[in-house]
């Protein structure tokens, strides 16, 4: 009887670490809603800004953009002079984005991109210019992993030494 009640307190155990390891999985961390109390009561909106102690926000966001601001819609004209810069942030999927510009938008004129190169042909409809000015496109035409500064001076600089002058967009 003894052996018996052995096993089964091991089978409750092992219930328990298995129990245990499958919510480390379903749940990572210390975030998870499945295992607080509050989840059960309704679910209100919180300021991600406030700390959960209520202590004073360690960071203010400075540019608090409306939300107009951020599902304006703006109009890209590929066939005209409209040029997309891509600034890749460090370590927030830029290379990503970067490909997914160069190899899956489904446009009119897709980008040639060859086997073996890192560098695609990204041509306007009927133009041998770039409508795109990234580093899967134009290559570090600006440097590695050129800031906001360096390109706002470098990309004028570039694409304009590459069209005539009477050819040239207005800036």
């Amino acid at each position: 009887m003894e052996d018996r009640s052995h096993k089964v307190l091991l089978a409750l155990v092992m219930l328990f670490l298995f129990a245990v390891i499958v919510m480390q999985y379903v749940c990572p961390g210390t975030e998870c809603q499945l295992l607080r109390l509050r989840a059960l009561s309704p679910i209100v909106a919180a300021d991600p800004y406030r700390a959960e102690d209520e202590t004073p926000a360690r960071f203010v966001p400075r540019f608090n953009f409306s939300a107009d601001d951020l599902l304006r819609r703006v109009d890209f004209n590929i066939k005209g002079d409209d040029l997309i810069v891509f600034l890749h942030i460090q370590k927030t999927g830029g290379t990503t984005f970067g490909r997914h510009l160069v190899r899956n938008i489904q446009l009119e004129q897709p980008c040639e991109c060859r086997a073996g190169q890192k560098k695609c042909t990204c041509h306007r409809p009927g133009k041998r210019e770039t409508w795109l000015f990234s580093r899967f496109s134009t290559g570090w035409s600006c440097g590695l992993h050129a800031d906001w500064t360096e390109l706002t001076n470098c990309v004028p600089s570039v694409v304009d030494s590459k069209k005539e002058v009477r050819l040239r967009p207005s800036r």
